[in-house]
């Protein structure tokens, strides 16, 4: 198992996060200089689009060559106009979070499996959000700790291609079979990949 510390890892952030905060801008005020950085993230997911799918390398070349212009670009874009906006506008806000966040936003540009944003992963934990929000109305704080465990449980099985019922049966008749809880190791999902 390869072990990894602290040092070797590094936040991807999500281009759609940044996106989200300039088209806010647009959507209660006129702002040219959040279109003009829409139009940037724009030309980015086009690329993105272009290149879906490929293996890691191809797409690292690719981002290279054509996004990188663009990543260049808009970060001189993003110094002029950040020290040129009213600091108190909520276009310099949206401008702000991009800075902030800006060597996690650009990660991708060096790494070809990286996603340009979050989206996938969000969308694939979404079932597990609302269950945890479903579990508000459990009518007991225990009842919803355990209904927030059991719907847990049954999502990371979808997430590991793993039947949930077969696996939550096993692992129930292993503990009531005198399953050593010295071998708990042996019953997380990942160790019990079987087809949906």
């Amino acid at each position: 198992m390869l072990k990894r510390t602290a040092q070797d890892a590094k936040l991807a952030y999500c281009w759609a996060h940044a996106r989200r905060k300039l088209h806010d801008v647009t959507q209660s005020s006129t702002a040219p200089i959040a279109q003009e950085g829409l139009a940037q993230i724009q030309a980015l997911y086009r690329i993105e689009k272009d290149l879906r799918g490929l293996p890691a390398d191809q797409r690292l070349a690719a981002r290279q060559e054509r996004s990188k212009l663009i990543i260049d670009a808009f970060a001189l874009w993003l110094a002029r106009h950040r020290a040129h906006v009213s600091m108190k506008s909520p276009t310099s806000e949206a401008l702000k979070y991009i800075a902030k966040y800006w060597d996690g936003l650009i990660l991708f540009l060096d790494d070809g499996r990286i996603e340009m944003d979050s989206n996938a992963v969000e969308r694939a934990i979404r079932p597990i959000a609302l269950n945890r929000k479903n579990a508000l109305f459990a009518g007991h704080d225990s009842d919803a700790q355990n209904w927030v465990v059991m719907a847990s449980l049954i999502e990371t099985c979808k997430l590991n291609g793993i039947e949930p019922h077969g696996y939550l049966s096993g692992v129930l008749k292993a503990i009531a079979g005198g399953h050593k809880q010295t071998d708990i190791n042996e019953l997380p999902t990942w160790n019990h990949a079987k087809p949906v």
